[in-house]
C-alpha cells in the first residue's frame, strides 16, 4: 500500500491520480496508523514551512514519519515534503523541521539574473534536473530531463553526497536527495507529464 499523507497541505489528489494512471493503488489518508502500516509513504507539500510543520505535529504524524524511515521503507517527499525533511527553515522566520537531513532551507536570492534578464520569484515551470548519482527513482529517465517546478525556497544539505539531482535559476540548487530508501524531489513529478510518471512508477516499484 502507498500511502499519501494528508494533514491539510499539499495537491493530494494529483499525487494520488498520478500514481494510479501507472497502475498503482494509492490512498490518500489523515490516520497516522494507516501511514505505520503502509509499504510506501509520501509526503507531499504545498504552502508555508511553518504551518505545513504545525498541521504535521498536531495531526500527530511526526512520530510515524520518523519511524517509516528509519525502518527503511521507501519515503518519498515531495516539493515542501522535501524541504520539511531539513533540520530548519529561514521561511517567514526560522522554523524548525524534521531533521531527518541535516541542512537548511534557504530562499531564491531577489535580483537574480539570466542572460540580461531578472528571474521572478517564485520559480515556475518546465526547467532541466542534472544527475548527481544513481537513484532508483531515476530508472528509464534521461539525465538532463525536463521537469515541473514551483518554488521560492530550496534546500541546501550540509552533506552533498545525498544530492541526487541539481538545477539551476539564477544560481544551481538541489532539486533532489536520495539517502537509502528515502527519496524527495523539489519538482512535481505528478505535473511532469511522462517523465514525472515514469519516476512514480519507479517510487512504486522501490523495495525496502
Amino acid at each position: 500500500m502507498i500511502a499519501i499523507i494528508d494533514y491539510g497541505m499539499g495537491n493530494l489528489r494529483s499525487v494520488q491520480k498520478g500514481f494510479e494512471r501507472v497502475g498503482c493503488q494509492a490512498l490518500v489518508t489523515s490516520d497516522p496508523q494507516r501511514i505505520l502500516e503502509a509499504d510506501h509513504v509520501v509526503l507531499p507539500g504545498v504552502g508555508a514551512f511553518r504551518d505545513c510543520i504545525r498541521n504535521l505535529e498536531q495531526g500527530d504524524f511526526v512520530e510515524p514519519i520518523l519511524k517509516v524511515i528509519a525502518e527503511g521503507r521507501p519515503f518519498l517527499g515531495i516539493c515542501l515534503g522535501l524541504q520539511l525533511l531539513f533540520s530548519e527553515s529561514e521561511e517567514f522566520g526560522l522554523h524548525q523541521g524534521l531533521g531527518v537531513i541535516p541542512g537548511r532551507v534557504v530562499r531564491f536570492p531577489e535580483g537574480m539574473t539570466e542572460a540580461g534578464q531578472k528571474l521572478p520569484v517564485p520559480h515556475m515551470g518546465w526547467n532541466q534536473i542534472s544527475f548527481q548519482k544513481p537513484s532508483p527513482l531515476f530508472a528509464g529517465v534521461t539525465d538532463n530531463s525536463n521537469v515541473y517546478f514551483v518554488h521560492s525556497y530550496y534546500v541546501k544539505p550540509d552533506d552533498p553526497s545525498v544530492v541526487a539531482a541539481t538545477s539551476s535559476y539564477g544560481l544551481e540548487f538541489c532539486a533532489a536527495i536520495q539517502r537509502d530508501n528515502l527519496v524527495a524531489t523539489q519538482f512535481h513529478p505528478e505535473k511532469s507529464q511522462a517523465i514525472g510518471l515514469q519516476m512514480l512508477k519507479n517510487f512504486a516499484e522501490m523495495k525496502d
